[in-house]
């Protein structure tokens, strides 16, 4: 099979003469999935011989894990051992008599959603996650917390639940809430957009440029997924990214400061925990 043509931003090809279309761009985002959560939780909780569980209301997903391990290791969190998931650990957290769920090691898009899907069907009712991020803006000397309010959607995992676009937007409501408690309790941060890729490896220096230019702070990723599965299942996300690197140029990159950048980390993600439950339920628009 030969390809007679480039892929355009409505991800058609010329294949042998035909066109044809993505499997991303065929989703009916009206129609209701088959394999639910929900089930599939009970399905392995059954299997698992485990009691029933609801989660926290308030939970984190840790990508990197180094958060969860910390807290682990401190004593500060404790096991949930009758979380059902295959795949990961769900740890409760106590932060000033509220307890949390986290979650570490859910890397990337699918993984992300994945796990946050879960979380939400097991009681979950409000999900903020942090990423390592590189740094694209020229104007930022990492490391520092960025407040996505919107990510580029330079993944597939988006398309399965909006309708093809180029950005996926956080809630303006929510950021602006998590903004404002963040500001009033001295944490430093920013607040912009970043650029969600499935590929890391593959970012060149055009790209990093064409990001830059249109005020993009930051490469991650998840954002975008969360963001769009939050948008289109209607559930309170936050995604955080603590800017660490620049691509691996500059000799320390990725030194995140030990255990004070751990708990300057766990103090904006509690932040911003408390700030998602504590605006209440209101609708989102």
């Amino acid at each position: 099979m030969t390809l007679t043509g480039k892929s355009s931003q409505q991800g058609v090809l010329a294949v042998s003469g035909n066109v044809c279309r993505s499997p991303l761009f065929e989703h009916n985002h009206t129609d209701k999935p088959v394999f639910l959560p929900g089930n599939m939780l009970e399905s392995a909780r059954i299997q698992k011989n485990l009691p029933p569980l609801t989660v926290p209301e308030g939970c984190l997903l840790d990508f990197d894990g180094e958060l969860v391990d910390f807290l682990a290791a401190s004593g500060q969190a404790t096991l949930e051992p009758s979380w059902p998931c295959f795949h990961t650990r769900l740890y409760r957290w106590p932060v000033n008599g509220t307890v949390y769920g986290i979650i570490g090691g859910t890397v990337g898009a699918s993984f992300a959603v994945l796990v946050a899907e879960e979380l939400f069907a097991l009681g979950c009712k409000a999900l903020v996650s942090i990423s390592s991020a590189g740094l694209i803006a020229e104007n930022l000397q990492p490391p520092l917390f960025l407040l996505i309010d919107k990510a580029l959607r330079d993944e597939g995992t988006s398309c399965h639940y909006l309708p093809p676009q180029r950005f996926a937007f956080a809630s303006p409501p929510l950021v602006d809430v998590v903004a404002r408690r963040l500001s009033e309790v001295g944490v430093p941060f920013s607040q912009g957009s970043s650029w969600t890729t499935d590929a890391p490896f593959r970012e060149t220096s055009e790209l990093i440029a064409a990001r830059r230019s249109e005020g993009i702070i930051a490469v991650e990723m998840e954002a975008a997924a969360l963001l769009a599965m939050a948008d289109a299942l209607d559930k309170r996300v936050v995604c955080l990214a603590h800017i660490t690197n620049a691509m691996a140029t500059r000799s320390e990159d990725f030194e995140k400061g030990g255990d004070d950048g751990n708990e300057a980390a766990l103090k904006v993600c509690a932040t911003a925990l408390s700030a998602l439950l504590e605006y209440g339920f209101c609708p989102l628009s």
